[in-house]
């Protein structure tokens, strides 16, 4: 693969902290290597700005590797950048031209405000997941692999619920700034297994109401979640997530 070097404008939203207005800066960056990943781009930016005496600017990353789902920025309107099924850590500079000019935002929700710069508070995430996607099961010792027959379509539909890292671009990247697909990916996760039996019913019915306290929007179904998901979630799970919640709010004791 050719490799290239290439000069950049970045338009970047700056914000010092929730409290205070913020607005775009521009930066020209020079000698930028095509196979540096995008946060390292930034890591060469903020280098320098460190030297000028700048404040660098605030983005969350972890893993680096596509795993933790921390890296969240909106590049050019689009959560995680132009290439599919991809997180901004394992985005490269191949992805754009010479001379281009990049503008860089943080996710845009009110479930998701803004810490600084490019950081945004998603703990509303976590407070979703701990108002019921878990299991209390004691499960003691680990067993055999295969002592819990699962027909493979459910065990296959589980596994690629479960791959939802959490990073929050379905909310970025709807219109009405809905959680449901990454709700939906964990009900639907739980409930095709045996071991989400004894709170099938009360986990989804939990789980809507605390993303609804958080003040996520309503879905209507576009599908822009799914088009920018760095794992491919599929929208089928908020079938399934409406599916368990008419049954639980039906049957509810």
């Amino acid at each position: 693969m050719e490799h290239y070097d290439m000069h950049l404008t970045l338009k970047v939203w700056r914000q010092p902290n929730g409290n205070t207005a913020g607005d775009f800066k521009t930066y020209e960056v020079n000698n930028i290597s095509s196979e540096m990943s995008f946060l390292e781009m930034f890591d060469v930016l903020n280098e320098r700005l460190i030297n000028e005496g700048e404040d660098p600017i605030a983005f969350d990353h972890d893993c680096r590797e596509g795993i933790c789902g921390a890296c969240s920025m909106v590049i050019d309107g689009k959560p995680h950048g132009p290439w599919a099924q991809n997180t901004t850590c394992q985005l490269h500079m191949r992805a754009f031209k010479d001379g281009d000019t990049i503008v860089v935002e943080p996710w845009r929700a009110k479930a998701f405000p803004v810490v600084k710069d490019l950081v945004v508070d998603r703990s509303s995430f976590d407070r979703i997941i701990q108002a019921g996607g878990y299991i209390s099961v004691n499960t003691g010792n680990a067993v055999d692999a295969n002592s819990l027959p699962i027909e493979k379509k459910k065990a296959d539909d589980a596994f690629a619920a479960a791959a939802c890292i959490g990073c929050g671009a379905c909310v970025a990247a709807c219109k009405n700034s809905s959680a449901l697909l990454f709700t939906s990916a964990k009900v639907a996760q739980l409930s095709l297994l045996p071991q989400g039996a004894p709170e099938r019913k009360t986990r989804v019915l939990d789980m809507v109401a605390q993303m609804d306290k958080e003040g996520f929007g309503s879905c209507t179904s576009t599908g822009a979640c799914e088009a920018t998901c760095p794992k491919g979630i599929s929208i089928t799970n908020i079938a399934k997530l409406n599916k368990e919640y008419l049954w639980a709010s039906l049957t509810r004791e």
